[in-house]
């Protein structure tokens, strides 16, 4: 995902706290992990952690994880997921 996704996606989250509370508390969820894997994977190379090192790596696909698993959910018609508009904006 690229930054202004990611902005976009946040966006419509902060416009729609109100009415989709958890949602938006799950996306800064998907951000923080994101994070931890950017900010976590050189340490771990340093002190050659090979296990948290791949956990990091799954850290940083996190977003994107989410966003495909949620469009899966919502193309199978299982979740409705109305942010999905604002990745095409």
């Amino acid at each position: 995902m690229t930054f202004q996704q990611l902005q976009a996606v946040k966006r419509w989250h902060l416009e729609h706290k109100d009415q989709h509370p958890l949602e938006y508390h799950v996306w800064d969820l998907v951000l923080t992990a994101w994070v931890l894997g950017w900010a976590g994977m050189p340490a771990t190379l340093l002190l050659w952690w090979p296990g948290v090192s791949a956990l990091c790596v799954l850290l940083y696909f996190t977003p994107r994880l989410y966003v495909g698993l949620r469009r899966w959910l919502h193309l199978r018609g299982r979740l409705r997921c109305d942010w999905l508009e604002s990745l095409s904006a």
